[in-house]
């Protein structure tokens, strides 16, 4: 609250200025004209203004018009921003104990003065930051106060007026005020924990630092150490952070912190003129896949099929895993020249999902197939789709230039929708 108004000392003087002038003045005439004491009113009025001052002033919070901080820091009673705003509250309350000698009443009025004071910078277009940690600490502030008041007062035999009566209005007082803030906040002003975003904040620059890291490493471990890293892009999905990295010798992207590379492409993908055999290329890369994806490799069929021709060309090695026939969702790809280089690769790691047993074989699949289509089939797949955020075991089966799918285990016709 305080310390966007500490930024603007020349406005938030000429603001007291005037707001004290317009407050101070008429108090003091007001008191003389009924003969009363007029020093401790025009004070308090004057105090007034400056509370008025200092909380309302535009000023540049992040927070939208609506919103309020309902965080609550580790330091909530002791930075320097909370010891402020109790000093604020402070002395107005105790001047208005010494001038009403009510000090129950008092407290709760600061209290609720206070809660007004954020339900305004929240609503109001002020660039204000309306906070509950702010709210605590004035309320601390006016009842620290009220105590000085009161002690004050009981030192010079002032005894508080009407202390029944007085105890009475501030529990009234405080109990309305706490209820009535409660139901406006609930029902019109939208909670933000600031603390938790910058906590958030925090954490995932942290991840992004140890995420370079990482990375840095598996593109020295993949393309030699005299790599150069050009530029660095970190995008957050829900808890994960996807990390892409731009080297001199190619990209490589990956994932954090589950450490999974995702894929990985040489600046230089043309074929080295190599003298190794399928076999051999098929080895060099099972050697490679098993240093940087193990889990991927464990209990996967690899298969290796040449792309172009000659003295360049070069060999994708596919890792799969299948469970009782099933194709598993797990995916890696090997780019291989015949000098044993791996130009690149696409990975996909994924957790081997628990699939309801086959019941349709793929004579049924076919079947099923045409008579949902009419057409005569001519290839099958059997493989594990998320069909509702469910793994199921599916039937891939073509019929022509339409391919339908079906559920294994229940040998129903899968639509585009699931």
């Amino acid at each position: 609250m305080i310390k966007a108004s500490m930024s603007a000392v020349p406005d938030l003087i000429v603001s007291f200025l005037i707001l004290a002038a317009l407050l101070a003045a008429p108090t003091a005439l007001m008191a003389k004209a009924r003969q009363k004491p007029w020093p401790l009113r025009t004070g308090l009025a004057a105090y007034l203004a400056g509370i008025v001052a200092v909380t309302l002033l535009p000023g540049s919070a992040g927070l939208e018009p609506g919103q309020c901080d309902t965080g609550i820091p580790a330091d909530v009673l002791t930075s320097a921003s909370s010891l402020l705003n109790i000093a604020l509250f402070a002395p107005g309350a105790c001047l208005a104990v010494l001038l009403f000698r009510r000090p129950v009443t008092v407290a709760a009025a600061f209290g609720c003065l206070s809660g007004t004071v954020e339900l305004i910078q929240s609503a109001g277009h002020l660039g204000r930051a309306c906070s509950l940690t702010d709210v605590a600490a004035n309320a601390i502030g006016a009842v620290l106060g009220s105590v000085v008041g009161a002690i004050w007062l009981y030192q010079r035999q002032q005894l508080p007026r009407r202390l029944a009566r007085d105890l009475l209005w501030g529990v009234s007082l405080a109990a309305v005020t706490i209820v009535a803030g409660a139901e406006i906040f609930h029902s019109r002003i939208d909670s933000v924990d600031v603390v938790a975003m910058d906590d958030q904040r925090h954490n995932l620059a942290e991840s992004a630092v140890e995420a370079d890291e990482w990375m840095t490493t598996a593109a020295k471990g993949i393309y030699g150490d005299d790599l150069q890293v050009r530029g660095t892009a970190t995008k957050k999905y829900g808890d994960r952070l996807k990390v892409t990295m731009e080297t001199n010798r190619g990209t490589i992207s990956g994932w954090w912190p589950e450490k999974s590379l995702e894929s990985a492409w040489s600046s230089n993908t043309r074929g080295d003129e190599g003298s190794l055999s399928q076999a051999q290329v098929a080895a060099a890369a099972d050697e490679f896949a098993h240093k940087w994806f193990p889990e991927d490799v464990a209990g996967s069929k690899q298969r290796s099929r040449a792309i172009g021709d000659g003295a360049t060309r070069a060999y994708v090695v596919a890792y799969r895993r299948y469970a009782h026939g099933v194709l598993l969702p797990m995916r890696l790809d090997l780019t291989v020249t015949t000098a044993g280089r791996v130009i690149g690769f696409t990975a996909r790691t994924v957790k081997d999902p628990e699939l309801p047993s086959v019941t349709i074989d793929e004579a049924k699949a076919r079947h099923l197939a045409q008579a949902e289509t009419g057409l005569p089939t001519d290839s099958t797949l059997l493989l594990a789709q998320r069909i509702k955020g469910n793994w199921r075991p599916v039937w891939l089966v073509g019929s022509g230039k339409q391919d339908i799918a079906i559920d294994a285990a229940t040998g129903e016709r899968i639509g585009d929708e699931g």
